[in-house]
């Protein structure tokens, strides 16, 4: 069973805004490339003339590779490349990496957050751990992780050798 270890965090160990806003920068490079590789794997299958949002199975293809890069990394990783960039964590509540379905679920609300002009985003000025629409329903906490490497190893205290 999972552990029922709860976070002790400060108000300074919550991902603010611009922080966040910089790492979706970072991610939404990766997310453009990524796109026009699966359009370029989508040109064969079917009508050439494919337009995203106009073409309903093409649009759900080029949705299904956005989850793809997002859900595995916050699966397995719990952070994106942008994430990592900036040093951001993504955990629940007890401090494990999140499920599938919740995966999933910040998925869909994140997508309706920036369709509404992105005030599910603007929400973490105003909730007090800063958390956006899709972090309050999949119940979880972007962290400032200092003792993360690049590489996203886990720094270790240096100790002196007096």
């Amino acid at each position: 069973m999972g552990s029922s270890k709860a976070l002790q965090l400060n108000e300074s160990d919550y991902c603010r805004l611009p922080r966040r806003l910089l790492a979706m920068l970072y991610d939404a490079v990766v997310l453009l490339g990524l796109l026009m590789l699966a359009a370029a794997v989508a040109l064969p299958f079917g009508d050439a003339d494919k337009h995203a949002f106009q073409d309903f199975w093409f649009t759900l293809w080029l949705l299904a590779v956005c989850f793809a890069y997002l859900g595995v990394c916050w699966r397995y990783a719990g952070m994106t490349v942008g994430m990592r960039a900036w040093r951001i964590r993504l955990v629940s509540a007890d401090e494990q990496l999140i499920s599938w379905p919740r995966c999933f679920l910040r998925f869909l609300v994140g997508l309706f957050s920036l369709g509404v002009f992105g005030l599910g985003i603007l929400w973490a000025l105003v909730d007090s751990r800063h958390r956006g629409w899709h972090d309050l329903a999949a119940r979880t906490l972007l962290i400032k992780s200092p003792g993360l490497k690049p590489n996203g190893a886990i720094r270790q205290p240096q100790q002196s050798s007096k």
